[in-house]
């Protein structure tokens, strides 16, 4: 006798769509991104004398927002006073900008030569949504997510992917504002009272709440679930999978 196939759990029951965050809910890519931030600031506060980076930092002033707003928020926290800059700037330009397009380089380089691979939970929720007929998209303040869609092998399971290049062209503001996130519900097609914000960094849990979507699940990965319940969230689980029905409820669904 076959197998009863993966389901969404019943607490995903009564939502249309489902809005994945990328870095660090569907792929791994934030350690990428915490080693390339702490070769990016480490010398750099060093130099201006200023309390070193910590991973804590990435959590608190990075995770989540688009990159030039997380460099601006890291200095700020150090007290250190840098023009904005241009998006145009070289990688070695002492502005918020130049820093940024540094830390895009290191990542990109990580990326291209050790790869990525998603979260089995992640991607076993996922096809279940899909498998269920509800709709699903990406939703990232990176300019790489395309790229990391890529090499995870994701790209063919989203039709809509909202990321900072997107929101950069159309002009809309990046977490913890919910604008990218109403967007891709818009796209969808679907009410945002009837999609699901699924994030595991502070501000894209409370781009969920401020965005009124009809459920905000928080992933643990390293922010603390009673950090991201304070955010917004409305449950915090530590894998994906913890949304996929058991063989067990499966079997005992009504036919």
């Amino acid at each position: 006798m076959a197998s009863a196939p993966d389901r969404p759990t019943a607490v995903l029951d009564g939502f249309d769509a489902v809005l994945f965050d990328l870095d660090g809910v569907l792929t791994p890519t934030a350690v990428v991104h915490m080693h390339a931030w702490a070769r990016l600031f480490a010398p750099l506060l060093t130099e201006h004398q200023a309390e070193p980076y910590t991973d804590a930092d990435y959590f608190a002033y990075i995770d989540g927002k688009p990159r030039y707003d997380g460099v601006r928020s890291l200095l700020v926290s150090r007290g250190i006073d840098l023009p904005w800059g241009d998006p145009s700037d070289s990688p070695d330009t002492r502005s918020v900008c130049g820093l940024g397009n540094r830390k895009n380089a290191v990542f990109t380089e990580v990326l291209e030569s050790e790869g990525v691979t998603p979260y089995p939970g992640s991607v076993r929720l996922v096809d279940a949504l899909i498998a269920a007929g509800r709709h699903v998209a990406v939703v990232s303040s990176s300019r790489n997510a395309v790229p990391v869609l890529a090499a995870a092998g994701l790209t063919d399971r989203f039709g809509v992917v909202v990321d900072g290049l997107v929101a950069a062209e159309r002009g809309l503001a990046g977490k913890p504002d919910p604008a990218t996130y109403l967007d891709a519900a818009a796209q969808l097609g679907v009410p945002h009272e009837r999609a699901v914000v699924v994030e595991d960094a502070e501000s894209g849990v409370a781009s969920g709440r401020a965005g009124a979507f009809g459920l905000v699940v928080g992933v643990n990965r390293g922010a603390g679930a009673a950090t991201l319940m304070e955010q917004g969230a409305d449950l915090v689980v530590d894998d994906l999978d913890e949304l996929v029905a058991t063989p067990a409820d499966a079997e005992s669904a009504p036919q």
